[in-house]
């Protein structure tokens, strides 16, 4: 396994309390702490015209982050990037709907309103939600969106209205396949992926191994990313607090010897597959103890009393505010940087 880092850092860079007060980082297990995940180059964007080049996925992103200017449906929106190649906007015709890893791919997790990296170079760009190419499995009628004022990714109807912002390239193998291998209509019917723009015909980003998942001796290592994850999936066998998330999972290192860790909310977005729900895992997983949601180690900025969480039974990523014991404790680590000290 390559030492390199298969996912994207999340940005995050300061750390908070139970309150959302800035903390020390230095021993919080929070994510600021580790940064775990590919570093974001500097600068970040570069700007060509009226495309922007993402230095740390490979992708090209349209300037105007609105170009179709209002709300759209589902089906709109793919109507409107095909008018968009017609016209060959910005010089190409190759644009297309970003799946939900490359729409989140541009989110920081260290800022709000909007929650993209400081800095950035984008015009145009409304504080709600834009639409993915990404059914959601559960009900192929809705389909996944982020929100650009928080960072917030659920799903809603097909025949609802929200906004386009168009990706072209195949990217550098950063952003891992969504597993979405199937295409539905606006009222969720299958149907051939052909000539649809969506997900599941282009299944963008690095394929994944086969297997993904296979044993190793600290708990099943996943191929995709180079992460372990303990094998038992709900180390404090109910819905805890946030702090208490943090403690069980240091808890846990310090009674094993190992560097368990609380995954922040791209290390557990990793784990979902698109084309499943209840839960939204790949159908070989070998875990035990599945539950619906999780904790990361992800503090929400948008409220940072709040934290990030996966809703696994869907693959939706949301927020908990920390007092509450509101998610279970899944925990991960790495097969090189494991052993820590007892004492």
């Amino acid at each position: 396994m390559s030492d390199t880092p298969a996912y994207p850092a999340t940005g995050q860079v300061r750390c908070y309390d139970v309150d959302g007060r800035e903390i020390p980082c230095a021993g919080s297990g929070q994510d600021a702490e580790y940064r775990h995940g590919a570093a974001w180059p500097q600068p970040r964007f570069e700007v060509h015209g009226g495309q922007v080049h993402d230095r740390l996925t490979g992708l090209s992103w349209s300037r105007d982050a609105n170009p179709c200017e209002f709300p759209l449906t589902w089906g709109e929106a793919f109507a409107a990037v095909r008018q968009l190649n017609r016209d060959r906007y910005q010089g190409a015709d190759d644009w297309r709907l970003p799946n939900r890893r490359e729409l989140r791919s541009l989110l920081s997790h260290q800022t709000r309103r909007p929650a993209l990296p400081e800095g950035h170079p984008f015009d145009n760009l409304f504080l709600g939600w834009y639409w993915s190419s990404t059914s959601y499995a559960g009900n192929p009628a809705h389909a996944w969106y982020v929100h650009m004022e928080g960072a917030r990714m659920f799903y809603g109807g097909k025949d609802q209205s929200y906004l386009v912002w168009p990706v072209r390239g195949t990217g550098n193998g950063l952003l891992a396949r969504t597993g979405q291998r199937r295409c539905f209509t606006a009222e969720g019917a299958p149907r051939e992926c052909s000539d649809t723009g969506q997900d599941g015909e282009y299944r963008m980003g690095r394929p994944w191994p086969e297997p993904r998942f296979r044993s190793h001796p600290l708990g099943i290592l996943d191929a995709l990313t180079g992460l372990v994850w303990r094998r038992e999936t709900d180390l404090a066998r109910d819905p805890v607090s946030w702090p208490e998330a943090l403690e069980a999972a240091a808890t846990l290192s310090r009674r094993e010897g190992i560097a368990w860790r609380l995954p922040n909310i791209l290390e557990l977005e990793s784990l979902t597959d698109c084309e499943r729900f209840s839960p939204a895992l790949p159908v070989d997983a070998p875990f035990v103890d599945v539950r619906d949601a999780y904790w990361s180690s992800t503090t929400s900025c948008f409220e940072p009393d709040w934290a990030w969480a996966l809703y696994l039974d869907k693959g939706a990523v949301g927020v908990g505010q920390k007092h509450g014991r509101h998610f279970h404790v899944w925990v991960v680590t790495h097969p090189g940087s494991h052993a820590v000290s007892t004492t």
